[in-house]
């Protein structure tokens, strides 16, 4: 079974910074693409940010050039540094990785339980 543990959410006014983090862990496992999704009420989750085992990145593009996504291998951790956040970020950030689980012999989608970002002033 995979857990997470997302950190780094809150309220912080526009033009502020947060910083998200995510470990997963688990048994007999191999995480492959790890990353960051946000969902809005009423709209579809969308891609923020992904990073690949080898270390390509992927960006939503209304993010690029002040956000940056890293991640260590050693410690399953992904982590989101976001800067001059604005309104428009409010969101439910969830933590995403790519699973291949040993028992099951199934590569998959796996999610955290969100961590909430509020830009407000």
């Amino acid at each position: 079974q995979v857990q997470f543990v997302e950190s780094g959410g809150g309220l912080v006014q526009p033009g502020g910074s947060l910083r998200l983090s995510c470990q997963a862990s688990g048994s007999d496992i191999k995480i492959y693409t790890m990353g960051w999704y946000r969902q809005v009420p009423g709209k579809q989750r969308e891609l923020v940010a992904v990073i690949t085992l080898d270390g390509t990145t992927t960006y939503k593009d209304s993010v690029k050039g002040r956000t940056t996504i890293s991640r260590d291998n050693t410690k399953n951790t992904v982590v989101l540094q976001m800067n001059n956040l604005k309104v428009e970020d409010t969101a439910v950030y969830y933590c995403y990785a790519q699973i291949y689980t040993v028992a099951t012999t199934s590569l998959g989608p796996h999610w955290g339980q969100g961590t909430q970002v509020t830009v407000s002033s």
